[in-house]
């Protein structure tokens, strides 16, 4: 009896190697494709409902609302792939205004000196928080929340100790006001159109974040601590400290804004910022990051701090009760989770 063999192909040729996946099944398993698709849907409903959301001067405005969530909302969806929590964040912001304007009005310096004393005091928040997830093993939720909680107090509580009031007093006549102003609020005028720094500011820190996360090892390190600790523990990873430098970074860019709000207005009510942290999260989630870690990317919190501030902006255009303003942010951030559950379910079946 003869037996027929069928020849095995040797490794590396074509038919033994496994076939590359197609352009198509790369971009739907992209983190940020339906919140690319949702900002599509968002904008054009604002362009037709709404005329006065057309003029160059709104989108401005469009954007400069987005860029205020979405500095920090990149470094929380960072720090989300790495997986974990930060609901410090948004009163963080407003403990960095509190301190460098404090700092520089009580102490009568240059303004400056203000900015680089809240930088040391917003990095020490999130190494703080870092350190004491890494060291207590509890999770970020619980820290972090712990820390809302005492900042709300402290900026409250410090405020009307050192100032009398709820709020700092102007520093605008100040030395280096100026200067610091050009940096975190300045216009810039193009075509006739004044476009708010904090919008360049914004799209730098997504280049740079994209470039960390696709380009260097420290970005494969985010995502392996996020998706797998102890296995990215078991090949040599620095979990702690990867994920220590995250929650830094979320005080960088909490600090950054922070800055920002108080050379744009002088002034700092103590009592702002609650809630905003929900925002972050929201915008990276709509974004395409997991809750659980491990997957996301930060092109993906830009749209979805774009798809907030199209929102925000386009209600008061086309006239409506901007009181459904939460109600349209909480329905999005809940059809962009169903529909990145739906899309990862797909591409893992191919």
């Amino acid at each position: 009896m003869t037996h027929v063999s069928t020849p095995v192909p040797a490794a590396g040729t074509p038919s033994a190697q496994a076939r590359p996946r197609s352009f198509g099944r790369r971009v739907v398993a992209r983190p940020e494709l339906s919140s690319l698709l949702g900002a599509v849907a968002v904008f054009v409903l604002f362009f037709v409902v709404a005329p006065p959301f057309r003029e160059p001067a709104s989108l401005s405005t469009v954007l400069y609302s987005s860029s205020t969530i979405g500095i920090v909302a990149v470094a929380v969806a960072l720090l989300m792939i790495g997986g974990e929590f930060d609901l410090s964040a948004g009163v963080a912001v407003t403990t960095a205004s509190l301190t460098a304007s404090m700092v520089a009005y009580e102490l009568s310096l240059n303004v400056w000196a203000g900015v680089g004393a809240s930088l040391v005091v917003a990095l020490g928040i999130g190494f703080l928080n870092g350190y004491l997830v890494m060291r207590t093993k509890l999770p970020s939720f619980l820290i972090t929340l712990s820390t809302f909680l005492m900042l709300q107090g402290l900026n409250l509580a410090v405020t009307k100790l050192v100032s009398s009031t709820v709020a700092t007093d102007s520093i605008a006549d100040m030395d280096g006001f100026a200067s610091a102003k050009a940096v975190f609020s300045a216009d810039v005028v193009i075509g006739g159109v004044a476009v708010k720094v904090t919008v360049f500011w914004w799209l730098a820190f997504v280049a740079l974040a994209t470039w960390l996360l696709l380009r260097t090892r420290a970005g494969n390190w985010i995502q392996a601590v996020g998706g797998q600790a102890d296995s990215a523990r078991a090949v040599g990873v620095p979990v702690k400290r990867t994920k220590i430098g995250l929650f830094v970074t979320v005080g960088f860019g909490a600090w950054f804004v922070g800055m920002h709000q108080l050379f744009a207005f002088d002034s700092v009510q103590s009592g702002i910022g609650i809630g905003n942290e929900l925002l972050y999260i929201a915008a990276a989630v709509i974004g395409g990051c997991l809750l659980t870690g491990g997957y996301g990317s930060a092109v993906g919190s830009a749209i979805g701090a774009l798809i907030y501030g199209m929102t925000t902006q386009g209600i008061v255009y086309a006239g409506w009760n901007p009181d459904w303003l939460k109600f349209f942010v909480g329905a999005t951030l809940l059809l962009a989770t169903l529909l990145n559950m739906w899309v990862r379910l797909r591409t893992s079946r191919r």
